[in-house]
């Protein structure tokens, strides 16, 4: 950096000052510190914030600012772990909602402080365990859910008004978010009570994973409708969670990840102002979730770059003028592609090195994957070495001890600088395919996922990137690790359970309501009454699903 005059360096002065005077004065009121001093394994202070030295503040005002504050590259809180750690929040789900809320009340026992939904694929596409497209996949990659007596069963004994409960749903979002509602109802909480989020950001299913059931107007339009619903209703719920994660899992490299999940958010941004909110009415509520992959500076980089470019957006592409419609608040997962079934105990030392490059850039909220997930679903032993790899980071390490500790580094900010342009780059492209719908439609990000999965997988097969165990420093085929798996008759369990469900309803209320659903999607009502409806009636997914279904299509993939 070049010296600059000392008219900048008295500003940097005066800005901190009234930092410290306004945002951190509030924020202490609101939430104390964790401890009133700070300080290194040796017993050296550790001072809440590290700005330049005199001379060195080219670009700190506007680049960087300060945490809380406008661009936010430094953090969306102004005194981020000091005050509040993040949120631990495992990923679980398998087999049948008893068995899955045994692993969550195993979680919060030892140490998770949210939840974290996982449904298998029936369930995330919209088909009941009783369906014969369904046969093989019951609870397999996570818990069975057809109807509000499983989501009943599945958080029994979970305080619902205390636990932030977060469900990785997308296609099949807003039936399953009525389904959460109807269990709080049923326990007389109330919708304003719950905290919480749903992913549902289909977008990223049509380039990347693949879960989705109708075209991409009507999804939209569940998004549009859920939006308008929980800004309603639900003032502490999280409406979406735009999804990097599977971006990045696909293949894209951080940039794209970056690019093509603001994109994203562009366009559900677009989609409620058209449905008549105001931007600063729902946009505190969105959420984003992105990779964490092994890169430590680049992963850091991006998170910073994430937040600077977002506030920008939403700044002055939206007119957004409330601080919190501006902040990129994220929860993030350590990387599924980058564990390696040869020596899967080298998996820890990755998610380890992943977690501290989203604690350092600032994350909320945290999943670390267990050494195992290459193998099979994660053990209980190697989920609970998970959450302790959290805890480790949070309290013996000492990242949490001042905010954005690596900002400033010349490699780090020139890293945050480049990954901003090239996701702008690409952004402007987007925008001039007509926006994510039409650069999805025309194949664009589907290309340049797959050129850069080649390229990826490419750099292994030559040894030009090296990953240790597998192209590299191989040993030969150690003992067989002790594997986690799901009950054989966890499918015949569910098949029956569904049948006594089905039984014991009221048939012609359950067809009443699914009928009513059906008419409610031919027009432009707001879909979720009536499919809250549904659910109060015991209506299944499936049932629900082919009542819109019947309307809106289903969605098939063109190759050409």
């Amino acid at each position: 950096m070049t010296d600059r005059p000392s008219s900048d360096t008295n500003a940097l002065a005066r800005a901190k000052q009234r930092w410290e005077a306004d945002v951190i004065a509030n924020a202490l009121r609101r939430f104390p510190e964790r401890q009133p001093t700070f300080a290194t394994g040796s017993g050296e202070a550790v001072d809440r914030l590290y700005v330049p030295e005199p001379g060195q503040e080219q670009t700190y005002l506007d680049q960087l600012g300060f945490p809380g504050q406008y661009p936010f590259t430094r953090g969306v809180q102004p005194t981020m772990y000091r005050g509040r750690l993040w949120t631990v929040r495992q990923y679980a789900g398998f087999a049948t909602a008893e068995a899955s809320n045994r692993r969550y009340r195993y979680l919060l026992e030892h140490g998770s402080t949210g939840l974290s939904v996982a449904f298998d694929l029936p369930t995330q596409i919209g088909y009941d365990s009783d369906d014969p497209i369904a046969a093989g996949e019951v609870g397999r990659v996570g818990v069975s859910v057809s109807t509000v007596q499983d989501m009943e069963r599945l958080f029994e004994g979970i305080p619902l008004d205390k636990v932030s409960t977060s469900m990785t749903i997308n296609a099949t979002a807003a039936i399953l978010l009525a389904m959460y509602l109807v269990v709080a109802e049923r326990r007389g909480i109330p919708p304003a009570a719950l905290n919480g989020t749903i992913q549902n950001d289909i977008l990223k299913e049509y380039v990347a994973r693949g879960t989705y059931r109708f075209p991409p107007q009507p999804s939209l339009r569940l998004i549009r409708d859920t939006f308008v619903y929980c800004t309603e209703h639900m003032p502490k719920w999280n409406t979406i969670s735009v999804s990097g994660f599977h971006i990045r899992e696909a293949g894209a490299t951080a940039a794209q990840e970056l690019a093509f999940t603001l994109a994203d958010a562009i366009c559900y941004v677009d989609l409620a102002v058209k449905a008549g909110l105001a931007v600063d009415e729902f946009a505190p509520r969105l959420t984003f979730f992105f990779a964490a992959q092994t890169d430590l500076f680049e992963e850091v980089a991006k998170f910073r770059a994430a937040r600077r470019l977002y506030a920008r957006i939403m700044k002055e592409r939206f007119h957004a003028r409330d601080p919190k419609s501006q902040m990129l608040r994220f929860h993030t997962q350590t990387s599924g592609v980058a564990l390696t079934a040869q020596q899967p105990e080298n998996n820890v030392v990755r998610v380890a090195i992943q977690a501290l490059a989203a604690v350092l850039g600032g994350t909320q909220s945290l999943h670390t994957n267990s050494k195992d997930e290459a193998l099979a679903l994660p053990s209980e032993e190697a989920v609970r070495l998970a959450i302790r790899t959290q805890q480790i980071l949070a309290y013996e390490t000492g990242v949490t001890g001042t905010v954005d500790p690596l900002g400033g580094s010349y490699f780090l900010e020139a890293l945050t600088d480049k990954l901003e342009r090239e996701a702008e780059a690409l952004i402007e492209a987007i925008d001039r395919l007509g926006g994510m719908v039409g650069a999805i439609e025309q194949g664009y990000v589907q290309r340049r996922i797959e050129q850069a999965a080649y390229e990826y997988g490419r750099s292994i097969e030559t040894g030009e990137r090296v990953i240790v165990g597998v192209n590299k420093f191989q040993e030969g085929q150690g003992p067989e690790p002790e594997l986690f798996a799901v009950p054989e008759d966890t499918e015949r369990d569910r098949i029956d359970a569904l049948a006594r469900t089905k039984a014991g309803r009221d048939r012609q209320t359950v067809q009443k309501t699914l009928a009513a659903v059906e008419r409610a999607a031919r027009g432009d009502e707001n879909l979720m009454p009536f499919i809250l409806d549904a659910v109060r009636a015991s209506a299944s997914v499936g049932e629900i699903c082919r009542s819109l279904q019947n309307v809106f299509g289903e969605h098939t993939e063109h190759f050409g």
